[in-house]
């Protein structure tokens, strides 16, 4: 069951100035309360009061409905079920359909992205961010906007689903490619050029290594496939001694002879693995297999997982130091870049059609995905948090609604009074 999304920060306080703007207009309804008590007490003590009275009522009257008004955009009054009250909860997903449809009718019209990207001289825009100098002290607002937007996008995407989208084509892409070619013309191209001596003299080394750590089963291997005699006679370990100075001395030679027979077999055996790498279905296949068993592997989808963590906090940490990024050879370059889409019309016009093409291309086939995804989006979105944020957005406002409906009640029920009076 998919549950609503609640919108990171939604949910904070109500803003410092919304809650004594809501105080001062309900501290104003009590005052109108009070005041017409009051007045209602001393209404035989002189004709004046008869004013103050209707003021105050018509101003209690004036303020209780703008402040059921108020209130019934976002909740039901006093927690009661009356009839079109909490309009925004009820109405949410009709919002976001609306407001996807402004979106679609306004501003995702080919012909008016068009005009709107006429008057853009994107190429110009590019220039100067590429062209201005780290560290200048002139001009540096779109470089750290466009580096603040770029930080926010990569902040707010879903880590989760964004690094399972990178998995996914990577291992797909992986999936679909016949490495075995790949790496028999790799290792075929390597011993050509002599540079599998490394791996071999790295084998070598290897094998000393693991003989000097294992020579205790060595020893054990020898005493336990031993006759009694062999043992009694201390034979055995004279076998096992031997045995193991025989394999050191093939591995001293080996490391110190390139030309040692088993060097050249291993060779052959490197040069084989290569030709049937790229000619042998059967090797190929297993191959295949293998490539197939890793990526299939949850530990090779967690190191990926590691990578794409290590690119996206690498590409966090570009974005959000400009002057970092532009610094060096790469900075050099991208400065002489922007001189040129700044002196180049020709350059300029090319890319200004191609960003205009490309936004208006945009706007035709994706116009209604966007739609849709602000629709669904908003459809998802958690009720109560959404009318929090409404509210605190324009709550101030409203507020001011009830202030002013208590006063010009007020003043209506003054001026009634006086007209009744004069009659």
């Amino acid at each position: 069951m998919n549950r609503p999304l609640r919108v990171p920060g939604a949910g904070d306080a109500a803003p410092i100035a919304l809650v004594r703007m809501r105080r001062v207009a309900t501290g104003l309804l009590v005052a109108m309360a009070v005041l017409f008590l009051f007045a209602r007490t001393q209404a035989g003590v002189h004709p004046a009061w008869g004013y103050v009275q209707a003021f105050a009522e018509a101003a209690m009257v004036g303020g209780l409905a703008d402040w059921f008004a108020v209130t019934a955009l976002f909740r039901h009054p006093l927690g009661l079920p009356i009839p079109h009250t909490a309009i925004v909860p009820r109405n949410k997903d009709r919002i976001g359909d609306q407001l996807g449809s402004f979106l679609r009718t306004n501003f995702l019209i080919p012909a008016v992205v068009a005009r709107r990207m006429q008057r853009i001289d994107v190429a110009a825009a590019l220039g100067r961010w590429l062209a201005e100098p780290a560290g200048a002290a002139s001009a540096t607002r779109l470089r750290y906007g466009a580096s603040r937007l770029a930080a926010d996008m990569l902040e707010s995407l879903d880590q989760e689903r964004l690094g399972g989208m990178v998995r996914g084509a990577l291992s797909n892409q992986l999936r679909d490619l016949d490495v075995s070619p790949l790496i028999g013309q790799a290792l075929e191209a390597a011993i050509a050029d002599g540079r599998h001596v490394p791996l071999l003299d790295g084998i070598v080394r290897w094998a000393a290594k693991v003989l000097e750590a294992n020579e205790h089963l060595v020893r054990a291997m020898v005493h336990e496939r031993s006759g009694s005699i062999m043992r009694w006679t201390g034979l055995d370990e004279t076998l096992a001694n031997k045995i193991i100075g025989g394999l050191n001395k093939l591995i001293h030679d080996m490391a110190e002879d390139p030309a040692h027979p088993l060097r050249a077999k291993a060779e052959e055996g490197l040069a084989s693995l290569a030709h049937d790498l790229q000619h042998d279905p059967d090797t190929q296949a297993k191959v295949a297999t293998f490539k197939a068993e890793l990526l299939d592997n949850p530990a090779l989808g967690d190191w990926w997982q590691g990578i794409w963590e290590r690119m996206r906090g690498g590409m966090l940490r570009m974005v959000r130091d400009p002057d970092t990024l532009l610094a060096g050879k790469l900075g050099e370059a991208l400065a002489a870049l922007g001189t040129t889409l700044q002196g180049d019309p020709l350059l300029a016009r090319t890319i200004n059609r191609f960003a205009r093409r490309a936004a208006v291309g945009a706007a035709s086939d994706y116009g209604d995905a966007i739609v849709r995804l602000v629709s669904d989006t908003i459809r998802g979105w958690d009720v109560a948090t959404i009318t929090m944020r409404l509210e605190n957005a324009v709550g101030r406002d409203l507020q001011y609604i009830r202030i002013n409906g208590t006063l010009v009640g007020g003043s209506v029920g003054l001026v009634l009074h006086a007209v009744e009076g004069a009659l």
